[in-house]
Parts: structure tokens; sequence; C-alpha cells
């Protein structure tokens, strides 16, 4: 009895050379629709599936390979199933190659109605793949072209697929369907709703991109896993230069490009990260001032740091940076040619070109034991018709501008978080601390380490505070004006003691927790 092939695709990369090859390996092949026209199209002799069935295809096609002897000679166990498939005339399927309807695609297209959505989910083809991949002891299923060299170089060599390339093969397939699957689930939990909303269900749709050197520490493993092939995104970044991305690598980059790219585009901008908090920012007229300006924020540890810019990395910019300190990664949207060269000289800095956008999914997780905490994205930074002035003196148009500036970096520092700045740039940060107080302390701290003048500076803090002792300890420190989210049972308490203190203090009526 001959072989036989199930081939249904989409996708028709590589088909015509595999077909050729079934073919001259005197394996029948069965299709449908607009895979068996392509094929004729290219003068391969084919079987349709309905003249196989003995059933048309019906309802527009809808229905075409759902039927006993398609799936019979797909699941059937010899020489288990033998006797049962010789009465019902089924023949074994040996291999099945199939790729589904473009629902991603499809989606992703400017107008597409519920209706384009809904007719590019496929049915059949999961279901001939899951049944392929169950039964991948006989069968071979293909869901990815680039698979096709398998069992093109098995059929040059008479033989067959290994055991060993089965069990790949099956995992692939059952990770494709159910990637699939997880896409159908979002666009339905997320169509028409005015805001991201928590899934009543939680579909992982993740494909393994790369291995990671290591993960948080050098004893534990770590991956990068992608949800999109969009290329503006860090994960599909392209890494010009340097050495494999660890972990900590990752999540660094992918703090500071996010506090870059929310600071806009208005001016050039420079976030260096350090052990996921910022550790300086600013904003300048020239790509250099900007990255010098957050550079002396806090020196000491920017060393081995993450540097994020939102334009060109020029030559002499790749020069100042490699003559002021060891960097681990640079990010921007290009580079010139000449910068990179220069930076060649240390061949482990990872060069990252990321475009000047933040393209995240609409929810977060974060494991616990036995389970995941999700929530939407902070997405927001404040609503100017909230922000309110609750001092006796007003912010001048500077503070404004620079409390604004403060606001930003803050949402993007742990928790609790206090950052000093003026002119746009950072002169103190303080992060992660158990009490406010301490990180307005080390803040104030950082600035006099780094020779940074504090006078007329304004501060932010991403949480409300609950005593004076923070705003007392700020003005000892220089500062001039306070941007908060209020909200504390003290705020009259805390207004009272700034009005006393000669600070303008500003409510944004939103607070930043970040954890």
């Amino acid at each position: 009895m001959k072989k036989k092939a199930l081939i249904s695709v989409s996708d028709k990369t590589g088909l015509i050379e595999l077909a050729k090859a079934l073919v001259e390996n005197n394996i029948e092949i069965l299709s449908t629709g607009g895979t068996a026209s392509y094929l004729r199209e290219h003068h391969l002799p084919i079987s349709d599936v309905s003249q196989y069935t003995g059933f048309p295809e019906i309802m527009q096609g809808r229905v075409k390979t759902l039927h006993p002897k398609i799936h019979g000679g797909i699941l059937g166990r010899l020489p288990e199933d033998q006797t049962i498939m010789a009465e019902r005339h089924i023949d074994p399927i040996d291999y099945v190659i199939v790729n589904l309807y473009p629902f991603k695609e499809t989606i992703a297209k400017e107008g597409c109605t519920i209706d384009d959505a809904i007719e590019n989910i496929d049915i059949g083809g999961p279901t001939l793949i899951r049944a392929a991949a169950k039964n991948r002891q006989r069968v071979g299923v293909f869901v990815d072209p680039h698979d096709y060299t398998l069992l093109i170089t098995a059929l040059k060599n008479k033989s067959d697929l290994s055991d060993e390339e089965r069990w790949q093969l099956a995992g692939k397939a059952f990770a494709h369907t159910a990637q699939y699957d997880c896409l159908i689930a979002q666009y339905f939990s997320q169509k028409d709703t005015a805001v991201p909303t928590l899934p009543k269900t939680l579909p992982f749709n993740l494909q393994q991109k790369q291995i990671l050197r290591y993960g948080e520490n050098s004893h534990q493993q770590a991956g990068l896993y992608i949800t999109t092939e969009e290329k503006n995104t860090l994960a599909n970044s392209l890494v010009l230069q340097g050495k494999a991305l660890s972990y900590n690598n990752l999540a660094d980059s992918d703090a500071a490009w996010a506090c870059l790219v929310a600071l806009g585009q208005n001016k050039k901008a420079c976030v260096i990260v350090k052990h996921a908090n910022p550790c300086g920012v600013a904003k300048a007229d020239t790509l250099t001032e900007a990255y010098q300006k957050a550079y002396a924020c806090d020196p000491t540890s920017a060393f081995g740091g993450i540097i994020a810019l939102n334009d060109t990395v020029t030559e002499s910019l790749a020069q100042t940076i490699l003559t002021q300190q060891f960097v681990e990664v640079i990010l921007a949207p290009s580079f010139e040619t000449n910068a990179l060269t220069v930076l060649q000289q240390k061949p482990n800095i990872r060069c990252l070109q990321v475009a000047l956008c933040d393209q995240r999914p609409s929810y977060e997780l974060k494991a616990i034991s036995g389970g995941y905490l999700v929530q939407t994205l902070d997405t927001l930074l404040f609503s100017e018709s909230e922000l309110r002035v609750v001092t006796a003196i007003e912010p001048t148009a500077q503070q404004w501008q620079d409390l604004k500036f403060a606001w930003c970096v803050a949402k993007y520092v742990k928790s609790n978080a206090i950052v000093y700045a003026s002119h746009e740039q950072t002169l103190g940060i303080g992060a992660g601390q158990m009490s406010r107080i301490d990180s307005a302390r080390i803040a104030a701290l950082k600035a006099h380490d780094a020779h940074l003048n504090l006078h007329g500076a304004v501060m932010a803090s991403d949480a409300f505070f609950p005593f004076s002792d923070s705003v007392e300890s700020a003005k000892a420190a220089g500062i001039s004006a306070i941007i908060q989210p209020g909200g504390a049972m003290r705020d009259e308490a805390i207004i009272a003691r700034a009005n006393e203190l000669e600070l303008a203090m500003v409510f944004t009526g939103m607070r930043h927790f970040k954890h």
C-alpha cells in the first residue's frame, strides 16, 4: 500500500520542494481547496480529500477534512486498529503537513471586522495537527516549513523520521495549536473593551526565542520568550554587537527603555539603569549633553549599567561613553557606523537597536507560590485636570517643568521612591527603601556624593507622605517644590508644614508604587 501525506497549508513556503520529494518517493498526496489548486498549478499529482472520502466539501469549504476516513487514517494505530481500518476502507495517513488560517495576520489588518476574524479561525487544521501529534509514533506532523528538510533528507536517504525527530515535531505541533488558541482567546477577551481588562482565564501565548546565558544568578537557568513577532520591541530588538544577553541585562534594559519612552521626544534624553532602578536621567538639547547630565547624577552606580538613548549614537558620543565608564548594554533607535566601530573596541558591550515605542501586553504577571498575580499595566502618569497646587506658594514655570520630569522618573524607581531634580536632570534618587524618609536621605546623600547642588531643586515622591519628616528633610537639603499623590490621613498637617517651610507642593491624585 502506498504511503499517504495529507497537505493543507496557508503558508506555502517550501511546499513545492517537499511535494516533489513525496512524489519522487511514490507517496500519494491528499489535499484540499487552495493547497490542491496550488500543487496542480505546479503539475504535481494529487488526490482530492473529497474524492478519497467520497464526501464533498460543504459549507463553502468549512467542512472538508472532518471525516472518519481522514482522522481514522491519522489516529489509527498499527497493528492494533488494522482490522477496523480494513473493514471501513480506511488507509493509514503517514504524514500530516498543515499550518493554519492566518488569524494573527487578519486581526492585525486595519479595518478588520469581527466577521473577518471569525472566518479566519481554523477548525479542521488544529484537529488534524493534534491527531497527528497524538499518534506521533507512526505519523510525522509538520507545522513549520523550516522542518520540511527533515523529511526531504530522510526520503533522499531512503529512510524515515527518527523517533527523536517525531517527538520534537509533535511537541512543536502542540505548541503551535496552543499558541493559535491563545491568540484567539485573547482576541475574544479584549474585543470591544474601552480599557484593558483582566481575562477570566489566562492564556499563555509564548514562544521561546533564545536561551539566555543564565538567570538572575549564575546557578539559575533562563530563557527569553516572546508573545509577538513585532519588531518594534525590546524582545525582538536587533543586537548589533556584544556577547550573549543575560536575564538581568534584559530586565534592566526593559526598565531603562520604558522610562526613556515615557520621557517623550521633545528633547534628547538619556536613562542609565542599575539593578532595575534609574540611577541617572536627563533631557537636554543634545544627546551627549543628556548623557553627561544623566551620568553626573550617580557615576558610581552607572558603572556596569545600562544606557538608553532616544536618538542616534554618534562616534563622538560612543567615545565619550567608553572613556567615562564601563557599560553592559547601550540601547538606541540607531547607531552610526563609526560609532559601532568605536564600540567594537569593547566587544562585550551589547548594542541593541530598538524602535522608540513601547509595545507591551495589556497586562503583566508576577509569580507567587502556587499561582500568578495579574494586573493591567500602569500606563498613566497623571491627569492634567487633577494636578492640584495645595500650598500658598505656586510652582514657577521652571519648577512645573522639573516637577513633571521628576514625577515621570519616580514612576520607574522601585518603591519607596524619591527623586530630586533640576532643569530636567536627576540630582539624587532614593530607591527601594522600607521607609520614605530613608529614600529621601539617600537621594540627598547621592547628590552630595556627586557634588550636585540641590538648592532650588524639586522633589518627587511616588506615594504620599505619612509624616512631615520627608518634607523637612527635603527643605534642609535645599528643595523648593514637591510633587506627590496626596491622600494621607495627615495631608492637612503635611500641607501646613510645607507652607511653614515656604515650599510649593502639588498633588497628582495618582500614586506609582513599583514593586
